[in-house]
């Protein structure tokens, strides 16, 4: 009788052959309860409430503006399980509350997130079938 290695062992030695999606689909289709059509006209609205709300959070000039901003961009984030987008708004968003200036290094980090969330958004929609 052959032995099986546990699934943990076997998982560490076999990487990840998939990368990770900026956008959790499994996610977004319980979000719309599985209507595809519900998925992609979701996906057009964040796409475009991303870069809305970014780009108000580039012009906020006090920091309940930055922070409001922030929280809008992690809300709507959870809401589509954009995770990466949503835990690097969260971070900045916990840094001014705290009194803390807007980090240049995490807005860039967050900046690059939002720009490959969108990038998967548009790839999304190339595909919608009709």
């Amino acid at each position: 009788m052959a032995q099986h290695a546990p699934a943990s062992h076997l998982a560490a030695e076999t990487p990840s052959k998939r990368a990770a999606r900026p956008i959790d689909l499994v996610h977004l289709a319980k979000q719309c309860l599985g209507d595809e059509h519900l998925e992609y006209e979701v996906l057009r609205l964040f796409d475009t409430t991303l870069a809305t709300y970014f780009s108000r959070l580039q012009a906020a000039d006090s920091a309940d503006a930055i922070a409001l901003n922030l929280h809008s961009i992690k809300g709507a984030s959870s809401g589509v399980g954009a995770w990466a987008v949503a835990e690097l708004a969260k971070s900045l968003e916990t840094d001014i509350k705290a009194g803390n200036s807007l980090n240049s290094e995490h807005l860039h980090d967050l900046a690059m997130a939002i720009e490959e969330t969108s990038a998967f958004i548009q790839d999304m929609l190339s595909k919608e079938p009709l």
